[in-house]
């Protein structure tokens, strides 16, 4: 892996990989709903969607296009924090991937017609978003934790926002946000010495800057939050505090959640689906932010089911908040988290992805070896204070179904009771 600076100082992270034929390379962009405020949410994901419909030189027909005759795939996503337009070609077609790209980001006409045509794209996006309440649930479990905060909101907006959006909005945010400072390219696969001439030609015009822009730290609400819809299952989520990207206990964080409902062997998974098959999707997972995290459970179950599936769920978390994880399952969980990730860098797209990720979010990036070195060094100790960071505050709840019955005489404090007694 090698970093450099174009002479403008736009940072470039790129991983040559001679034994393929694909290169994947990414723009990507610190900005996302977090950046966001209450009166232009939405707006990050709606200028993704906007840089795919036309430049001054290609129609969004001639971009979709230029890929298709080359074989290449073009796409884009917008996170909480980030925004990232990528493509992933054969090496000899690398100059035409950064040469419609870079003119997508530079020379998108955000024209009218364009602009309104994928208002209403958007807005079916949301709607299709709102009839999926195993999506739709996710969404309310950020607005119950984060309450007020930029991180409550929604990745795609809203329907009023959006429709009040015009394209001098969508060019003030890209001018604030859309700078050297803040954008990375990454570039992974089988490169070659003209990469770096190739960059300096289509990105070393590039002259926006800015200064880092002030984020508020969350905090986190306990706090429950019901949608009634009708709905063949309840859909539920419970939140707990988690980690920071930068937090040192990410990877003892990321072990537990393999313990309680990362993968098929978890806890959650064998004790609800496998054992009673009370659930078909029981799971957990971990989301690290640049300074929070939150640890989710999800279960979607049927509602005469829903009570026997929360005091399971409740079983397991008691019985991990007295006694931790077994030392067979921190080993387990240290073969399936270097497996993973082993097999998760095998492709140039995933290399692209971590190294644009690492050095816009990081400013930093580990060799494989570190990262199995820190996975090996999590001890029960590590596991023990991300039990007691997980339940140093009482748990949120946020559920989608017909009757909130179930879910509102939870003890939300019983684990932080738990905790500080033991």
């Amino acid at each position: 892996m090698e970093r450099i600076k174009l002479t403008n100082g736009l940072r470039v992270v790129m991983e040559k990989i001679p034994n393929c034929r694909s290169v994947s390379f990414g723009i990507w962009v610190k900005t996302g709903s977090r950046n966001e405020n209450d009166d232009n949410n939405g707006i990050s994901h709606f200028i993704e969607h906007m840089l795919f419909k036309g430049t001054e030189r290609f129609t969004a027909k001639d971009i979709a296009e230029q890929f298709d005759a080359i074989g290449g795939n073009v796409n884009a996503f917008t996170s909480k924090e980030y925004t990232c337009y990528y493509a992933k070609v054969l090496d000899e077609h690398l100059p035409i991937a950064v040469d419609v790209l870079s003119d997508m980001f530079f020379r998108s006409k955000l024209d009218d017609e364009e602009l309104s045509k994928e208002k209403n794209v958007i807005l079916e996006e949301i709607s299709m978003y709102e009839d999926d309440p195993d999506d739709l649930v996710h969404d309310l479990m950020a607005k119950v934790v984060y309450g007020d905060h930029p991180l409550a909101y929604p990745i795609l907006g809203t329907r009023e926002r959006l429709e009040s959006m015009n394209a001098n909005d969508l060019r003030c945010y890209m001018d604030k946000h859309y700078t050297i400072e803040n954008t990375v390219i990454s570039v992974a696969g089988n490169i070659d010495e003209h990469l770096v001439e190739l960059l300096e030609r289509h990105f070393g015009g590039f002259d926006i800057h800015s200064t880092e822009s002030e984020v508020i730290v969350p905090s986190f609400h306990s706090n429950l939050l019901f949608h009634k819809k009708k709905t063949e299952q309840n859909h539920i989520c419970i939140s707990f505090p988690g980690c920071s990207n930068e937090d040192k206990r990410l990877y003892a964080m990321v072990l537990l959640n393999n313990t309680l409902g990362g993968g098929m062997s978890s806890r959650l998974f064998q004790e609800i689906r496998e054992k009673r098959g009370l659930a078909y999707a029981v799971y957990s997972y971990h989301s690290a932010h640049a300074d929070n995290g939150l640890f989710t459970i999800y279960a979607g179950t049927a509602p005469k089911q829903t009570k026997e599936v929360m005091d399971l769920t409740k079983e397991v978390l008691l019985d991990v908040a007295t006694h931790g994880i077994t030392e067979d399952e921190l080993r387990k969980g240290k073969e399936q988290l270097k497996g993973s990730l082993i097999l998760s860098l095998e492709g140039t797209g995933s290399r692209m992805n971590r190294l644009g990720k690492n050095e816009l979010m990081l400013g930093k990036h580990y060799t494989l070896d570190e990262m199995i070195h820190n996975i090996e060094q999590v001890s029960m100790a590590d596991v023990d204070s991300v039990l007691d960071l997980m339940f140093s505050e009482p748990l949120s709840i946020a559920m989608v179904g017909n009757s909130d019955k179930m879910i509102t005489g939870v003890g939300r404090d019983d684990f932080v009771t738990l905790r500080s007694n033991s």
